[in-house]
């Protein structure tokens, strides 16, 4: 472990260089684009020092730092990571250098765009670091000033409908969210005579009535579905998605959507389990219904970013599905999608990004033979294609495949039917794959330049990390199962609910097939 405060460092270095460029000169977007260069690789850089340093095998929060705020409403400043966060604070490391550098071809207001490009990063740090109600809620909101302006002012021909569409949306789930908060603390003062909204405190307590934890969960749970986005709340998404610059959308699905399931496994688990363990069959129903809406949905679609948004819909449910199986393996399975997903779809976003400004166009019907001008960008979204779709050797497949297992150990139906998702899944991509880049070229299409140097850097390194995760998922597994294990066992302390045991019975299944005359017997 290390002693200086590197959790800070991750969260305050991007809003310093949004400072620095601010004091930039109108007249010089070069430094104002080299401030936002140097600050996305400095936050990198600390995030892999954070990655080298934690200590594997250790479920508990490392690199806390805590300091007293606003001592007289119990609020602290408290950073802390764990399996849970830690790798959504490295993608998010890793995305906005990708992001910086594919909006180099960005030529108006470009000092402000970095401003609130870089405002946005130090938003999600601190959203995955902290440790403080308040704190969270804080940065929860902050997120939404960059993130508005980012989608209304470099976005598409609907961009300041989507903007506000966004921002309503959000703000009408955190004003639900933020009544919870103060209530739970209210109730914890009520209980105990001190007033806090510190996490691990709030945590350890276990004095609420389970009507009150159910009322309270469902607090939560509004602004948490909004952002995951769970059917029937996803409604913003599509819309934002389909507005959003290149970035935006790379940051909404591989960034902002996880923060619903993120609030999820942080907050409502560990605060409210009794509810979480009441209301879990609620959820697996959302969640197998948004795989199935989500994938019909985007097979009808005409617009080939909107088709790759309603996908994020079906992806989440998986996400979803693994935590609510409330299953080791099930966790861990929701987890690796909240790695992997970013990385598939963020270079869905990216292709479908390079296409329009090349073709200023996003219809499908548009858009055929590609393959035959641009071999390069053809093979990257095949393999972006296959990526998503969860075929074997990526990591969409590990991640798919233990949420898959973990539900199917407790609630089969849930399981086979979300199963379908991904056949519907691998139908829709590759069709829309088919329609776009095969078949003759017409004349608007003969011209479509292939993917230059800068575009194969930007898109690159998530297909690798894709594939080198889909072979070796053993760096990730390692890190988060510890911290898996600790939310499973706080469940079986705090409910009656008990995980069930894989190994005995599968154990119980092979002595079964091996007597099969002896059903009445027992088997250790």
């Amino acid at each position: 472990m290390i002693d200086w405060p590197v959790l800070t460092a991750i969260a305050v270095t991007p809003a310093v260089g949004a400072v620095l460029v601010l004091f930039t000169p109108e007249r010089r977007p070069e430094l104002a684009r080299g401030i936002a260069y140097a600050t996305t690789a400095a936050t990198a850089g600390l995030t892999l020092f954070m990655l080298w340093h934690f200590q594997t095998g250790n479920g508990d929060f490392q690199f806390v730092e805590s300091y007293s705020w606003i001592p007289e409403l119990g609020i602290n400043y408290t950073l802390g990571v764990d399996g849970i966060s830690l790798f959504m604070i490295v993608v998010t490391a890793l995305l906005f250098p990708i992001g910086l550098l594919a909006a180099q071809p960005l030529r108006y207001r470009v000092k402000a765009y970095m401003f609130h490009f870089l405002l946005l990063e130090t938003a999600i740090m601190g959203i995955f670091l902290s440790l403080d109600l308040i704190l969270f809620f804080v940065f929860w909101e902050l997120l939404l000033v960059p993130m508005y302006f980012l989608i209304g002012g470099w976005g598409h021909e609907r961009r300041r409908y989507a903007a506000v569409k966004f921002f309503l949306y959000t703000m009408a789930g955190s004003a639900m969210f933020l009544i919870a908060i103060l209530s739970l603390a209210f109730l914890h003062q009520a209980d105990t005579g001190i007033l806090t909204f510190d996490f691990q405190t709030l945590m350890d307590w276990n004095g609420l009535a389970r009507t009150t934890e159910t009322w309270l969960f469902l607090g939560f749970f509004i602004s948490f579905a909004i952002k995951s986005p769970l059917v029937p709340f996803h409604t913003w998404m599509p819309d934002v998605h389909t507005e959003a610059p290149t970035f935006g959308s790379v940051i909404l699905a591989g960034v902002l959507l996880k923060m619903g399931a993120y609030g999820f496994l942080r907050f409502s688990f560990t605060l409210f389990p009794e509810a979480s363990v009441d209301l879990a069959p609620l959820l697996l129903t959302l969640s197998v219904i948004g795989i199935l809406y989500g994938a019909i949905v985007a097979s009808v679609q005409k617009d080939l970013k909107r088709l790759i948004a309603y996908s994020s819909v079906a992806h989440m449910g998986f996400i979803i599905l693994g935590i609510f199986s409330l299953t080791t393996i099930g966790l861990d399975g929701a987890l690796f999608n909240m790695v992997s997903h970013p990385l598939t779809t963020g270079a869905l976003f990216l292709l479908v990004g390079m296409m329009y400004e090349r073709r200023r166009t996003r219809q499908i019907s548009e858009l055929k033979g590609i393959w035959n001008v641009a071999p390069i960008f053809t093979a990257f979204f095949l393999v972006a294609t296959l990526a998503g779709i969860g075929v074997p050797g990526f990591s969409g497949f590990i991640g798919e495949f233990l949420a898959l297992l973990g539900t199917f150990l407790v609630e089969r139906p849930y399981a086979i039917i979300a199963a379908v998702g991904v056949i519907f899944a691998a139908v829709y991509m590759l069709w829309a794959f088919r329609r776009v880049f095969t078949n003759d070229a017409d004349e608007p299409n003969r011209a479509f330049p292939d993917l230059s140097v800068r575009e194969i850097v930007v898109v690159a390194p998530l297909l690798v990390m894709s594939l080198f995760l889909g072979l070796y998922p053993k760096p990730v597994l390692d890190r988060v199962e510890p911290t898996a294990e600790v939310v499973i066992d706080h469940f079986e302390e705090r409910t009656d609910y008990r995980e069930p045991d894989v190994n005995v019975e599968i154990v119980r299944t092979e002595e079964k097939d091996a007597a099969p005359g002896a059903e009445g017997e027992e088997h250790e």
